[in-house]
């Protein structure tokens, strides 16, 4: 396995990282995405594991980075175009390395999973919104979201329940994400959130979330799923019954076969 560290950008966390699988290529490419709820403290060495499996597996991965909450220039909307610009810096790194770009899929946990199912719907956002740069988009095969927050409203309300429950609970990671609940800047949470950008079309949707999950509930991917499936997208949801949120991305966990299984149908 090789690997590289490579900037997209100019700032400090605009960067990847690249493994390439032993072998001749074209190699398919996972673009990985790690979460924390979108916070400085965590960082793309918890998808560390993910990442060498699926290399492993003889698939390219870019583990990307990207300015989080707490960072300058983070949040709404660096978060998001950050995103967006390092899944289509798959682009450049064709130009030297043997990636086949017709199959790419996005995976990411938790807000990675946000971020996973958001750059698979950006195509659905006005051409004057702030979070709309992409010139020259990566076509994804597919999108697998871990444990994600693909309803950022109703996440926004999980939290707004928990600390009236709990006033010691801590602030609403959404909120400060977006800079505002949906009341305060509801046109940000339309173009953010990927319940809102629903349909996808012809990208490829999987959803896989522990039962015991007490980070982000369950109920936010069935709602989801129902959403995605009544508009006649290719959505897939597999709820795993004794399973909690960070197994998802354990790559010595029985839940991890089954995530490693979807990756491969839609990879090879």
């Amino acid at each position: 396995m090789e690997k590289k560290r490579i900037y997209y950008g100019g700032n400090e966390h605009q960067f990847g990282d690249l493994r390439l699988p032993v072998g001749e290529g074209p190699h398919p490419v996972a673009v990985v995405i790690h979460g924390g709820f979108w916070k400085a403290e965590i960082s793309l060495d918890n998808m560390t594991g993910v990442a060498n499996d699926l290399t492993n597996r003889g698939i390219a991965t870019w583990t990307i980075e990207y300015r989080r909450v707490g960072h300058e220039g983070g949040s709404w909307p660096g978060t998001f175009t950050d995103a967006s610009e390092a899944v289509d810096y798959l682009h450049t790194l064709q130009e030297t390395y043997d990636l086949d770009l017709n199959r790419v899929i996005t995976i990411g946990h938790s807000a990675g999973g946000h971020l996973a199912l958001w750059t698979a719907g950006r195509h659905r956002l006005p051409a004057a919104s702030e979070v709309n740069v992409a010139d020259h988009p990566v076509r994804l095969k597919a999108a697998i979201s871990l444990a994600g927050v693909n309803d950022l409203r109703m996440m926004h309300e999980v939290h707004r329940i928990r600390d009236a429950r709990n006033p010691q609970a801590g602030t609403d990671p959404v909120a400060n994400l977006m800079g505002g609940s949906p009341d305060d800047v509801a046109e940000r949470y339309a173009a953010a959130s990927p319940s809102e950008l629903l349909p996808l079309g012809d990208v490829k949707q999987v959803l896989i979330h522990g039962a015991l999950d007490i980070n982000v509930p369950v109920g936010i991917s069935s709602s989801y799923h129902r959403e995605a499936e009544e508009l006649d997208d290719e959505v897939k949801m597999i709820e795993l019954p004794t399973v909690e949120h960070f197994k998802l991305i354990d790559p010595n966990s029985e839940a991890w076969q089954v995530i490693a299984k979807e990756v491969r149908v839609l990879l090879f």
